[in-house]
């Protein structure tokens, strides 16, 4: 199969390059860097100082992060799988997303309603190529909704093979007295207990063969000391995702972690960094430079696979060479 031929499946007619166009990075459109060096296969200068509003918009960062729109390509690892993916409209979710569609799955996306725009970027993408996709905007901090939520993936995707907890409240704070109870309440309801109650609502509908990927981060080993409570939540997930490994492996469902390093994001501009330190965000690592959520979607779509059948409640790290998982 020649590369125009590949590039014409992939694509199908101006439609989805005119998405394309609008959801994919400047950079990334611009081919910023070559293949194969992973120092230099995005760029590595500092990001700008910038602050949004929570929960943000990819689309008005700068730069708008790399979620694959313009490079990842499928070869339907997931054909006929339905998967529902949490934060699925920007960042590492999205980029999931993206790499699931095109691996043949039919995707269902749940965001926070503010984030309308961008989920309907990917959304845009994404159905121009062909692929089934279900918006579902809501909070999860709510647990009827969490209940609501996959009930409605199930019967609007017809059926719940994978299922990624994705979305996360993330603010910094250098003390624990800036912390205030209504934060650790959002950060604990969104990073753990929507976990819980999603996982408990998906387990009965799902079949042997299913997946469940929980994304935690370098936090959940080694926690910054501006996250003290993102970090505990991340810790919960590690731990969360070994046990609940051991419970469902009788009726054949893997859990297992994707654990990011410091990845370019809506959550850095939403609070994530402390301020006046955007520009040190990723500087640190051995690679030099910040992740993009294209660079996890493998990841995603290993954990995945029922290929990987024996990989259950274990961990992986995307971060740059810190080595903290």
């Amino acid at each position: 199969m020649t590369d125009q031929t590949s590039r014409r499946d992939l694509f199908k007619g101006a439609a989805v390059a005119g998405a394309a166009a609008v959801a994919a990075p400047a950079f990334a459109q611009a081919g910023a860097a070559p293949a194969g060096d992973p120092r230099t296969k995005y760029p590595a200068q500092p990001f700008p100082e910038q602050k949004q509003k929570w929960p943000a918009l990819q689309r008005d960062m700068k730069p708008v992060p790399d979620c694959g729109e313009a490079s990842y390509r499928g070869s339907g690892r997931l054909a006929g799988r339905k998967a529902l993916v949490t934060g699925g409209d920007s960042g590492i979710g999205r980029a999931a997303v993206i790499a699931f569609a095109r691996e043949g799955a039919d995707v269902a996306i749940n965001y926070f309603p503010t984030e309308e725009p961008d989920a309907q970027d990917v959304a845009r993408l994404l159905r121009a190529e062909g692929r089934k996709v279900v918006l579902i905007p809501g909070d999860l901090t709510d647990e009827a909704f969490c209940r609501n939520l996959v009930a409605r993936a199930n019967r609007e995707l017809g059926g719940l093979d994978i299922l990624v907890n994705n979305a996360a409240y993330q603010q910094s704070k250098e003390s624990i007295f800036e912390i205030t109870t209504e934060q650790f309440d959002r950060t604990m309801k969104t990073n753990v207990y929507a976990m819980f109650h999603l996982c408990k609502a998906a387990i009965p509908l799902m079949k042997p063969g299913a997946a469940i990927i929980n994304t935690g981060s370098v936090n959940s080993v080694a926690p910054e000391v501006e996250l003290l409570d993102y970090a505990s939540t991340k810790g919960a997930i590690l731990i969360f995702t070994k046990a609940l490994a051991k419970q469902l492996g009788k009726q054949g469902i893997r859990v297992n972690m994707v654990a990011p390093g410091p990845i370019w994001t809506p959550l850095q501009v939403a609070g994530g960094q402390l301020p006046g330190k955007m520009h040190e965000f990723g500087q640190d690592t051995p690679l030099g430079r910040a992740g993009q959520p294209a660079e996890l979607a493998g990841l995603y779509v290993a954990l995945a696979d029922g290929g990987n059948s024996f990989t259950t409640g274990s961990a992986f790290g995307a971060n740059g060479g810190t080595g903290a998982i």
